[in-house]
This record gives C-alpha cells, sequence and structure tokens, in this order.
C-alpha cells in the first residue's frame, strides 16, 4: 500500500468511533507503514550490502531503524517501530537475543507484532514465542512499569533479526477520562512533543523517523550536536516530516563527558508555541486538580514548626528542611495524579513518602499554609534543556517568591541532611516554573566556589624515630559539608568507626587518640567539623644523614570528597564539555615540626596554574625545623567547557604531584 494511501486512511478513519473499525484500521495502517519503510530493498539485500569487516569490534549493527508516529487531532499518536540487526560477535548474540519494550499500562499501549530471524546459512525464521508481560524491575520508584519480551533464543554471529513495534501513549500516567483512549492522550491534549536521539551505542546504517500531523498542527522542531536529512511535504490532506542520519557511530565518550544527549545528535519536536504556554498549562493543571491546597492539620503542623522562625528566611529554611528530612523517597503508584499531576497535600502528609514531586508538592502546601506564594517547577538533572518546548524534564522541584519579589528555588528532594535548600549540585541547571502568568525557561547560576569549601589543618611533629604524632582537623560547607557527613550515614553505633576509618585507610599502624565531631542532630547550626588526635609509628624515613617524609595533608587525607583526584588525567585534550559534582574551594595547610639539624636537600618546587576556570597555588617552605606546606585549589564551576580542561587537568596533576613526590632532607 502507498504511504499516500495510508495517510489518506490516517486522516478519514481516526475520527471513527467504532473502536472495532479503528482496530482494524491499525492494523491495515502499520502493515502500509512498514511497507514503506523497508523502501527498496528486502532485508538480504540489505545484509547482502554490509561491507565485510567495516564494523569490526562492535557486536551488533542495526541496518536499519525506523520510526514512524501518526498523529491525532488529540494529540494521541500511533508510534510504528521496525528495526533490522546483524550480530556480529558471540556477546551480540547473548545481549541481544531478545526484543523487549517498556512502558506504562497506565498510559501507553505496546505490541511486538513481528520477529524474524534470518540465519547466516539464508533460513529465514518466524519467531513465534509468547509475547511475555511482566512488571518492570524498579527500585525505589514503584508505579506500576511494565515490559512486554519476546525471547528469540539462541544467536550466532552473521545471525540478523528484524522486528515490527506498536506503540500509542506516552511515558507517564495522567488524570483519566471516559473515552477508553483518553489515558493515551498526551498530557497537553492536542499536543505532540518528542525527543529523538540520533545517536547509538552500536552502529547504525540508517535511521529514520517521520511524523505525520494535520495540517492545523503547526510543528517545530531543531536539530541539535550535528545534522539531519530532513524533508517536509504534504500529501493526502496531511503534513509528513522526515528526519534521516546514515552512517551513525558510537561516540568514544571520555568519563565524566556530559549526558549523549547534550553532546551527540538529537532531534526535539513540539507542537507547544512556547515554554511560557508550558509553564500556564503546568499551574493550571495542578491548580485545577487541588494539589496544593493544605490540610487543617498541615495547617496546624505548619503553625508549630514556624514557633522559632525570627525571619522570613528561617521559615523557608525550617519547612524546607522538615519536608526534606521527614518525607522518605519511595514512590508507588497512586492511579491518579501520576506524571506532570501532583498529588494532594493530605495524602502526601499522611503517607510522608514519595517521590520528587511528591515532597515539591508538601513543600508548596506548607509554604501556602505559612502565608507564602509558591508553585511547582520542572527541570531536568543531569541533561540540558533546549529551546524547542519538548518535555524535557525528570525531577520536580519547588519554587517560592519572596518579599522583594525575587523567585527562590528550593528542592527537598536533594537536601535531606545538606545544609543547602537548594543542591548546588544542580547548578548550571534548566528549570520551567509553573506560573499563572507564565514563565520562561530558567538557568540555575554558579554558585561561588567558596560556598562549598573543604578545609584542612593539620598540625604534627615527626620525631627522629620516625613516628609521627598531631592533630588534624576538617571542615565543610554546602555540598563538601554533604560529601563529608557521609561517614555519618548509616546506624548511629558505627559513626565512630566511620570517623576513625578515614585515618586508618591511608594509615592501618594508626593509633587515634581522639576522634571529635560536630553533632550531626544540629546539622543546620554548624558546619561540619572533625578533629583527629593520632599518632603514626613507622610514618617517615629518619637516619642519622637523612629525613624522607611526605606531610600529613599531602597523601590524600579525604580523599573521596575531592572527586577531582579520580578523573583521567592522560587524557591531554577534550573536544566535549565535561562535569563535575559542583564547583569548590580545597584549602589544605599543614606545619610539620621535623627533628633538629636538618636542612633541605630536595624539597618539591611550588606549582601554581592562574587565569583558568581552575587555579591551583601549592608548596613548601622550611624554617629552621619547621616544615610548612599548602594547597589552595579553586573549581569554578560545575559544568565545564573543553577549553577548561588544560587548567582542570594540570590543578589534578599537580596534587597529585605532591601527593606522590616526598620532602628529602639531610644533615
Amino acid at each position: 500500500m502507498p504511504y499516500g494511501i495510508f495517510l489518506y486512511f490516517c486522516g478519514s478513519l481516526f475520527n471513527c468511533k467504532n473502536i472495532m473499525m479503528r482496530n482494524i484500521f491499525l492494523l491495515i495502517a502499520c502493515v502500509a507503514a512498514f511497507a514503506a519503510g523497508l523502501r527498496a530493498q528486502t532485508p538480504q539485500q540489505m545484509l547482502a550490502a554490509l561491507p565485510e569487516g567495516q564494523y569490526d569490534g562492535h557486536d551488533i549493527v542495526t541496518l536499519f531503524d525506523s520510526t514512524r508516529v501518526v498523529m491525532e487531532e488529540s494529540g494521541l499518536s500511533h508510534v510504528y517501530g521496525h528495526v533490522f540487526y546483524k550480530v556480529l560477535t558471540s556477546a551480540g548474540g547473548c545481549d541481544f537475543n531478545c526484543v523487549k519494550m517498556d512502558y506504562d499500562p497506565l498510559s501507553a499501549y505496546v505490541e511486538i507484532r513481528e520477529v524474524k530471524v534470518y540465519r547466516k546459512d539464508g533460513r529465514v525464521e518466524l519467531i513465534d514465542n509468547p509475547v511475555l508481560d511482566y512488571p518492570a524491575p524498579a527500585r525505589m520508584i514503584y508505579w506500576g512499569a511494565c515490559q512486554k519480551m519476546v525471547a528469540i533464543g539462541r544467536l550466532e554471529p552473521g545471525d540478523a533479526v528484524e522486528y515490527v513495534t506498536y506503540k500509542k501513549g506516552f511515558t507517564y500516567a495522567l488524570l483519566q477520562g471516559e473515552d477508553p483512549d483518553a489515558k493515551y492522550i498526551p498530557p497537553m491534549r492536542g499536543h505532540f512533543y518528542d525527543i529523538v536521539p540520533f545517536w547509538s551505542h552500536q552502529p547504525v546504517r540508517e535511521k529514520v523517523y517521520s511524523l505525520s500531523v494535520l495540517p492545523s498542527k503547526k510543528v517545530q522542531y531543531a536539530v541539535y550536536h550535528g545534522t539531519l536529512q530532513t524533508n517536509r511535504k504534504e500529501t493526502d490532506g496531511r503534513v509528513v516530516y522526515t528526519f534521516t542520519k546514515k552512517d551513525i557511530m558510537p561516540l568514544d565518550k571520555p568519563a565524566h563527558t556530559l549526558a549523549d544527549n547534550d553532546v551527540q545528535t538529537k532531534l526535539l519536536l513540539s507542537t507547544a508555541e512556547n515554554w511560557q504556554a508550558k509553564s500556564t498549562w503546568f499551574y493550571g493543571v495542578n491548580e485545577d486538580y487541588g494539589s496544593f491546597v493544605p490540610t487543617d492539620e498541615v495547617k496546624q503542623k505548619v503553625a508549630e514548626l514556624l514557633r522559632p522562625a525570627k525571619s522570613e528566611n528561617d521559615s523557608i529554611s525550617i519547612l524546607t528542611h522538615w519536608v526534606a528530612d521527614n518525607m522518605r523517597y519511595s514512590g508507588i503508584s497512586m492511579g491518579e495524579g501520576e506524571g506532570f499531576t501532583l498529588h494532594k497535600c493530605e495524602m502526601n502528609f499522611t503517607d510522608r513518602c514519595g517521590v520528587c514531586k511528591d515532597k515539591a508538592g508538601m513543600l508548596i502546601a506548607m509554604l501556602r499554609a505559612a502565608g507564602f506564594k509558591a508553585y511547582a517547577a520542572m527541570t531536568m538533572a543531569g541533561e540540558r534543556i533546549d529551546d524547542i518546548p519538548a518535555d524535557q524534564f525528570n525531577h520536580c522541584v519547588t519554587v517560592v517568591q519572596r518579599r522583594n519579589g525575587n523567585y527562590q528555588l528550593l528542592d527537598p528532594t536533594w537536601v535531606p541532611g545538606v545544609r543547602e535548600l537548594w543542591s548546588s549540585a544542580e547548578q548550571q541547571q534548566n528549570y520551567l516554573m509553573g506560573l499563572p502568568q507564565g514563565a520562561k525557561l530558567g538557568l540555575t547560576p554558579v554558585s561561588k566556589a567558596e560556598n562549598h569549601y573543604l578545609r584542612m589543618t593539620a598540625n604534627t611533629k615527626l620525631n627522629k624515630k620516625g613516628v609521627l604524632s598531631g592533630t588534624v582537623t576538617v571542615t565543610a560547607e554546602g555540598q563538601s559539608d554533604r560529601t563529608v557527613r557521609a561517614v555519618f550515614r548509616g546506624r548511629r553505633t558505627e559513626w565512630r568507626e566511620n570517623v576513625e576509618r578515614q585515618l586508618l585507610s591511608l594509615y592501618p599502624n594508626a593509633i587515634i587518640k581522639s576522634a571529635k565531631y560536630t553533632d550531626e542532630d544540629r546539622y543546620l547550626e554548624q558546619p561540619v567539623s572533625i578533629t583527629y588526635k593520632f599518632v603514626i609509628p613507622n610514618y617517615a624515613t629518619v637516619t642519622d644523614n637523612v629525613v624522607v617524609v611526605t606531610p600529613f595533608l599531602a597523601k590524600g587525607f579525604y580523599k573521596f570528597a575531592m572527586p577531582h583526584l579520580y578523573y583521567d588525567t592522560s587524557l591531554e585534550t577534550r573536544t566535549m564539555p565535561f562535569n563535575d559534582r559542583c564547583s569548590r574551594l580545597v584549602q589544605l595547610s599543614e606545619t610539620m615540626t621535623l627533628p633538629a639539624g636538618y636542612t633541605s636537600a630536595q624539597i618539591p618546587k611550588a606549582r601554581a596554574n592562574k587565569g583558568g576556570a581552575v587555579t591551583f597555588d601549592g608548596g613548601y617552605s622550611l624554617e629552621s625545623s619547621t616544615l610548612r606546606f599548602h594547597e589552595n585549589i579553586r573549581f569554578g564551576k560545575r559544568i565545564y567547557e573543553a577549553e577548561d580542561w588544560p587548567s582542570y587537568r594540570q590543578a589534578v596533576i599537580n596534587q597529585h604531584f605532591f601527593m606522590d613526590t616526598p620532602v628529602v632532607l639531610s644533615r
């Protein structure tokens, strides 16, 4: 059936009220779509045209990957998938020996319609194994997600697999209507949006994505990080957009490179006018549902919590941290109210558990009970949100309007046990506020490195037997505070052991005289501080003629709080942006008293690099028998451009240099 006739059926039958007729149409349309998708070549011809040895080193190669989407007036979309891949290695035969589709039964319907295997000896097998439908593996979020799967069986290198799928619906469950297909209509009724990755972890010979819409639907799209062959045509009363890319190869991404969607080719499509339209819709859908109406019980709790509050900031902080610390992160499906519609205040307050949107919704209700104007906001943790208003969101947060009119972001999901109200691990991250007047896409600012300092100071003494004794204090703030406080996770009875382990992991023979730390239960009152008093036998080499020693703080004490030390510096250049945990300031300072009578023989020279996104200053001074060591490292942001890598890399190299290079003194 020609594709134009298929589109004609689409325009005439999608509005048919007879469910049986619609299903019959869908079957015919699917066959037509795939007949068009196979284009002029048969699978055997595609296999025969595959260059010998071109994809050596890869487990499979996808010869053809087609997705064809037909959108109805309501926004309900029918998605036809057609994939054909060849197995190149035994590992590929093991890893790709089933066809699997993830979906949420409350908002999507999927079918695996046909699976064929083209054996390397020329035989063609139609796989008639049953389609299994089972709960998808889950952790912490139990929203009823499912998977459909067809087991293919043993595949050998040279075998090829072709499969055909159908799907209608979208990712998240929303409020449902009486129409049996209503649950498959996107949240913004009448609109379409999609995020299409044109990248792959295995080679792809050709990938095609097409969208068929009515002329009344104004589609805007953009291609990021690459180019696609694009085509727009009007046929049989519909508009068809087609996007094609050939010869897609896996990208060799160094560790800490940004997410694939931020550096590799992707396509965004949307019929929404702009982000302001999405903002007002998001505001309206939750206000209409009554997500944030505080109950009398919530009002009483808010009044109780705010008795000690003396300022606007006190009130916001008290409520944010109460929600953060008193609502466990665990989500179960409640039917109505999933996805963009936030659960109601009464349920959240009763259950005291949920996912990000439940924590955000609970905080909004409590802030409103306290007299604040508060709203929900959406963001994308780990990826950028681009200009095309597709649904590029995976996280929900809270926004409160201060008395001065400014909006402040709050994240009760990411700040349990954290002194911040908004986690700076989310700096340089896009967000969209759901406001009655609408809002543009925002970007969280860079947080100053000084807000996330890690400071360690030590006073030590080395005797003639090579025994080091002294005290060291670790203090931290912001995200560095959060990282250091990891030693207090788990049962309280294990805290001291966790604290001592940081020193003993470096020096198993150390004798810890004392270990004192701030009260973890009162973490909001002051930054974390941990002080050790210790003795370490056989710490350094001391003879009548020479001392060989590396200062205590140069050796990487609390290394886990300095994530940059785990970066691979063998990579001299980068071509793509990369990320870090957070901006931060690392300051190390140690004063070591040496045995008398030794002078400098070999002291590592000072090192410094300034002017870049990351700066470093470190070195030694020796006065009489007092050796002083210092390092100051400033990491200016969370997301770095490729040209920032030289300064970042050099700072890491410099710190490792002082870790690995001892001081040598002689008489």
